[in-house]
């Protein structure tokens, strides 16, 4: 049984825009308010860990999948 439900170009993507929204509340210094780097540090992770791990539990909720492999 094979989980993986997500792409290359999904996953490249979920891992630049997770990336950038687990930094951006440093590189700015944490100026924002606490609560909106809160909520970015969480969607920046979820987006970084479900890239490595190629599965996407909304996707799989919705039975939807970026992936070649039926």
């Amino acid at each position: 049984m094979q989980l993986a439900n997500l792409g290359s170009a999904d996953r490249i993507i979920r891992l630049v825009v997770g990336a950038l929204l687990l930094a951006l509340p440093f590189i700015m210094d944490m100026n924002i308010g606490g609560a909106a780097a809160i909520a970015m540090l969480a969607v920046g992770a979820i987006l970084v860990v479900t890239a490595v791990i190629k599965f996407c539990p909304a996707y799989k909720i919705i039975g939807f999948r970026t992936n070649a492999n039926s």
